[in-house]
């Protein structure tokens, strides 16, 4: 006869298997049977925490544990999710070893840089404070937790020292023989003016009285960034451009590429110099050989009545292929913004005409009514379709409607022109090549308002190169997750990148303390962070 004791407790067993101990945690009955005690086993509780065990064991013995929220302690919450999202991308691409091939304290500084750049861009010292609160220092082991910002400019420092053999591994990933190679130049504006670089120059950023230098972006043409250069604020497009040539003849080892640039940047001096290196080139035609071609009936316009592609031979070009393409919604678009400007340039001319009319004391002279009209003219372009009368204390307009008509049949059709053969590359490649020269302006918008290009507040040269080129390996990177992400930003149109990094950011990890025992807890993840990980190809560590 058995006679079962109601007292519980809990048994820990280790054993040795090899060189492996295991242990294993028993909720077990103790009942007497024959005289003898024996032992029940009534659960196994090893999968628990240890705290928990831990608790249930001083709970057995009747020994006071309070209640489970005196016992549980949350310390030190860590933003994980993005951080290790962009973390885990940056591993996938072997940015490390883009970076060098040897495992350096500085490498782990500039990846950090590079994740800051993508979630939380900010200056240097503002990244160091950032990214303390979250799980970045231990993720990339980042010395003295990455607090110093001198740690991140000698990375910076490094960083510039090695552009030249990092920009050649990437041309080697991304850029293949006769491939199409896309180039564009921007201007980014400077906070003070004692940097080398900075010049007043054509200013794209409209910032008046802003020193600036300019940024040239070598893409393939997918629009993955390649290559980085940064050029003094008063320089041209078509002056930067020999030394990209240079850079993928002789530091890349491309003998042949398409290289494309929009009609500014490759100018006739700069077509000399692709042809000299045997490369093939598209560019556009400007407004004014347009309506030569027209002129001389090359094309008709009337015969373009819906979007086509037509080819057509200019004996003043030989040796090029043109190729006339026609948009309908770009001639829409183009009709619509001439109206308002015409529209917005007689409502000022007929300010000012009232205002001469008005002045019958002191006659405005036809000097100062040309110096108004031309005030206006400028503002809004569209000077060349009116018709002006300026006279001494008389001024009159009207719209010169020849002209007017002679611009709209032009509406929606561009030129281009390239040297490439016909059978390596047909009509509609000609065009949809030209138009990859979108992706490199989208990458521009990129870089300036999201990964904060500008404003600049380094005022040594180096450190301004150096700011350039990290924020292009940012945008490489983010370049990547945007289309491991394409999926989920194509299901919900209003879902934006920043939207999905601000919803990883809800993934945190946490210090646990339970019961004297402290141990690192991940928050729970939502289906969508798990599908976020899934996409990226990285795993939710």
């Amino acid at each position: 006869m058995s006679r079962v004791s109601k007292a519980m407790h809990v048994e820990t067993i280790r054993c040795r298997r090899g060189d492996k101990v295991y242990t294993y945690h028993l909720l077990r009955q103790t009942y007497r049977e024959g005289g003898k005690v024996k032992h029940r086993t009534l659960a196994n509780l090893s999968h628990l925490p240890e705290a928990t065990v831990e608790l249930v064991r001083r709970s057995l013995r009747g020994e006071p544990v309070g209640s489970l929220s005196d016992q549980l302690q949350l310390h030190r919450p860590r933003q994980h999710g993005a951080v290790a999202a962009v973390v885990g991308t940056m591993r996938r691409l072997g940015i490390d070893q883009i970076l060098s091939s040897r495992s350096a304290a500085w490498v782990r500084v500039v990846m950090a840089v590079l994740a800051m750049r993508i979630l939380r861009p900010a200056s240097k010292l503002g990244g160091t404070l950032w990214w303390t609160t979250t799980t970045l220092p231990e993720l990339l082991r980042l010395p003295h937790a990455g607090r110093d910002v001198n740690d991140v400019y000698q990375a910076m420092d490094v960083l510039l020292s090695r552009q030249a053999t990092i920009e050649a591994k990437l041309a080697r990933r991304h850029l293949r023989p006769n491939a199409v190679v896309l180039y564009d130049l921007t201007s980014v504006y400077l906070e003070g003016k004692t940097c080398p670089l900075a010049r007043f120059g054509h200013n794209r950023d409209k910032k008046r009285g802003k020193k600036q230098f300019c940024v040239g972006l070598l893409t393939n043409d997918e629009g993955c960034p390649v290559a980085v250069e940064v050029f003094p604020g008063n320089v041209g497009d078509p002056q930067t451009l020999p030394a990209q040539i240079a850079r993928i003849r002789s530091r890349f080892g491309i003998e042949y590429v398409i290289f494309v640039g929009d009609r500014g940047m490759v100018v006739k001096a700069r077509l000399a110099d692709l042809q000299a290196v045997g490369f093939g080139w598209v560019t556009a035609l400007r407004a004014p050989e347009i309506q030569r071609l027209r002129d001389q009936g090359y094309f008709q316009p009337g015969l373009f009545d819906r979007q086509g592609v037509a080819e057509i031979a200019d004996p003043e070009r030989p040796g090029e292929r043109l190729v006339v393409c026609y948009n309908p919604l770009v001639a829409e678009e183009r009709r619509q913004k001439r109206q308002a400007l015409l529209a917005a340039t007689e409502q000022e001319l007929a300010r000012l005409a009232a205002r001469v009319q008005r002045r019958r004391r002191k006659v405005m002279t036809a000097d100062e009514i040309g110096l108004a009209v031309g005030q206006v003219l400028g503002r809004w372009k569209v000077g060349k379709h009116f018709r002006l009368d300026i006279r001494d204390g008389y001024f009159a307009f009207q719209r010169d409607e020849a002209s007017i008509a002679r611009e709209a049949e032009l509406d929606g059709f561009y030129v281009l022109r390239t040297n490439v053969p016909a059978e390596r590359m047909g009509p509609s490649q000609v065009q949809s090549t030209y138009r990859s020269l979108r992706q490199i302006e989208q990458n521009f918008r990129t870089m300036k308002s999201l990964l904060d290009l500008r404003p600049v507040y380094h005022r040594l040269e180096d450190r301004v190169r150096a700011h350039a080129f990290v924020c292009m390996l940012a945008l490489y990177v983010r370049w990547h997750m945007e289309r491991a992400l394409r999926p989920l930003l194509e299901e919900d149109p209003q879902q934006s990148f920043e939207g999905l990094m601000q919803q990883l950011e809800t993934l945190q990890r946490q210090t646990v303390v339970l019961a004297g025992h402290t141990f690192e807890k991940l928050s729970e993840p939502e289906p969508l962070h798990l599908r976020i990980f899934q996409l990226l190809g990285v795993p939710l560590a």
